[in-house]
């Protein structure tokens, strides 16, 4: 895949919820934390959709059922239905039926989530490695659970099984911080077993296939705060992106992302579904955005101005990118993003 290599954040004079038709919303990190709604979520989420923007909740998180989150999220007060819900449950079970006999037989290493997902597909979940499964699936089964869990994946892999995951993010975002997410399990058994496992998740193409499939977006936008999952899940698929501050990614992450980790649009939260976008422009040696100006001089990124925070943050971006070119940017950014407070 060739793609222009982005060096800033892009503008829109539209709001956003009207430029798209549809916004693919990760959950942990965006609308939820520790189960708790993010700040300003509910109310911009709400707009939007009274605007008219199709809302379909894609997440990673292979433990809970469509019908699970949708409940939670309506509790929340974000009405949602479950065909709303898209998880890597359901893209794994179909990569999984894809390869095997209908009726097969799966050892599930995970929650609930991923029994539902298998039975939709027409497979069977079973829990031993000697119930004769023909695959193993691997997902978030939440903290609980058991180590015994990790031998039985290792005992069917080692007679030849496929081993397939949910997904490979490493860490959760949590109420009381980061946890280990499903990719710190997965590298329990690949440790043990030496084995690679088929991975359908966020960023892969398995995970944007569902979601095209199951929403029928034409003009999708990805919203997320994670570069490694949302952002390259984005660039993979060639649809744009917006990045929330509300989640796993600061702002020293964001200014050392490489190409496929860097979004179109960063905003606070998701109240920047409802705006357009300031446009990030050249200014002399630097860029310029709102009131701030960034350049790359010597061996820093420093910044000048005033005004909102994200919008140096915008500009420091540009100077970041447009430095580092198809890399990763090595300049010292830590003065101005102190400066910026993210």
């Amino acid at each position: 895949m060739s793609q222009t290599v982005r060096t800033r954040p892009e503008g829109s004079t539209r709001a956003l919820d009207e430029a798209y038709d549809t916004a693919l919303l990760d959950l942990d990190g965006v609308v939820y934390a520790g189960g708790d709604a993010i700040a300003h979520a509910p109310e911009s989420l709400a707009v939007a959709r009274e605007a008219g923007m199709a809302l379909a909740y894609v997440t990673n998180n292979a433990l809970r059922t469509p019908d699970a989150v949708a409940g939670h999220l309506t509790e929340l007060g974000i009405p949602t239905d479950a065909a709303d819900v898209i998880t890597s449950a359901q893209a794994v079970a179909r990569l999984i039926s894809e390869q095997v006999p209908d009726g097969s037989r799966v050892l599930v290493i995970g929650g609930e989530g991923l029994r539902v997902a298998l039975r939709e597909r027409g497979l069977e979940p079973v829990d031993s490695a000697d119930d004769e499964p023909v695959a193993v699936v691997q997902g978030y089964g939440g903290p609980n659970l058991a180590w015994g869990r990790f031998a039985e994946a290792c005992y069917a892999i080692a007679r030849g099984v496929p081993w397939f995951a949910s997904n490979t993010d490493l860490t959760i975002p949590s109420a009381r911080g980061i946890a280990p997410g499903n990719g710190a399990a997965v590298e329990v058994v690949r440790i043990a077993t030496g084995a690679q496992p088929q991975v359908a998740g966020k960023p892969l193409p398995p995970m944007h296939r569902e979601t095209v499939l199951r929403t029928g977006a034409e003009r999708p936008l990805v919203v997320g705060d994670r570069l490694d999952t949302d952002i390259e899940g984005a660039f993979n698929g060639e649809v744009d992106s917006l990045l929330v501050l509300t989640g796993v990614t600061d702002g020293a992450q964001l200014l050392a992302a490489p190409p496929h980790h860097r979004p179109t649009y960063v905003d606070v939260d998701l109240r920047g579904l409802l705006t357009g976008q300031p446009e990030v422009v050249a200014d002399g040696d630097g860029f310029a955005c709102g009131g701030w100006v960034a350049a790359a001089r010597g061996e820093r990124l420093e910044l000048e101005g005033d005004g909102e925070a994200i919008d140096g943050l915008r500009a420091l971006c540009a100077a970041a990118w447009t430095a580092a070119g198809d890399g990763t940017c090595g300049l010292d950014g830590a003065k101005s993003l102190a400066r910026l407070g993210v």
